[in-house]
Parts: C-alpha cells; sequence; structure tokens
C-alpha cells in the first residue's frame, strides 16, 4: 500500500513539474505576438497605444470607450476585441499589479481592459477584466479603459 502512495505521489510531482516546465505562450519571430497553446488564441502583446520595441512594450497605454474599443478593433486588420471568458483566460490570479504574465504580457497596466461581452442586465454596460486582481466585472460602456486585442 505505502508503494503505491508513493507512486501516485511521485507521479502528481512529475506532473505538476512538467506542466510549469512547458509555458503556456508561444512568440512570433517579431515577438509582438503571442499564442495560448491552451486556448489557440493569438494575442499582440502590447495594449493598444504602444507599440513592440526590442524586448518590451514601448509608449502609453491608450483608454477608449467601449464603441471606441470596438471601433478601434475593427481597425486592425484580422484583429478584434476578445469575449469576457477569452480575456479572462490570460488573467493569472496568483500575482496581482499586475495579475498577468509580465514577460508573455510587459508593461501591461493594472487596471481595467474592455471585453467585446455586452452585459445583458443593463444595455449601458459591457463586461470588463481588471488587470489588477484578475477580476471580471461590469460597468457603463461610456468610461475609458484599456484594450488588448485577439485573433
Amino acid at each position: 500500500m505505502t508503494c503505491i502512495r508513493l507512486f501516485f505521489a511521485t507521479a502528481s510531482l512529475l506532473a505538476a513539474h512538467a506542466a510549469h516546465a512547458v509555458g503556456p505562450y508561444t512568440y512570433n519571430t517579431a515577438g509582438d505576438e503571442v499564442t495560448d497553446t491552451g486556448t489557440g488564441l493569438v494575442w499582440r502583446r502590447c495594449s493598444e497605444g504602444q507599440s513592440w520595441s526590442a524586448s518590451t512594450c514601448a509608449g502609453t497605454p491608450a483608454t477608449y470607450t467601449h464603441e471606441a474599443a470596438l471601433a478601434r478593433a475593427s481597425s486592425q486588420t484580422g484583429w478584434r476585441l476578445p469575449n469576457a471568458k477569452e480575456l479572462a483566460s490570460i488573467a493569472d490570479k496568483s500575482r496581482s499589479n499586475p495579475a498577468i504574465d509580465t514577460v508573455a504580457f510587459p508593461v501591461t497596466p493594472n487596471n481595467y481592459f474592455w471585453t467585446a461581452t455586452p452585459y445583458v442586465g443593463s444595455p449601458a454596460d459591457a463586461w470588463l477584466v481588471n488587470f489588477l486582481n484578475g477580476y471580471v466585472s461590469n460597468s457603463y460602456r461610456s468610461l475609458t479603459l484599456h484594450v488588448r486585442l485577439v485573433r
């Protein structure tokens, strides 16, 4: 019985180590895009308003109302505003300030980001993700928040 417990404990430790050793993201050659290997989604590494420079995001992240965020996304060929589930998938609640992998997404503001998901309870609201703590909530579409695009 002890042998079986030891086997399962060892197998669990090895599985945990293997999962940690293999990162969840891959990067394109230019370095400005990151692919989430779990979801297959491709993300811009920088928030809108910033640009990829060498190995980080440079410039000041822009903020948009919800309608302006949707317009910005539609003006970027092949890119879109993520839905709430997609954007929440890159939040990391084990981190804070910001609650995101800062290697994959450097210089991410520890603030709110728009999603494309409307809030059904109120047509004046939409869903957002707070990258201070990784939580999802809703607020007025008239607020100006950050944007990260996906494809």
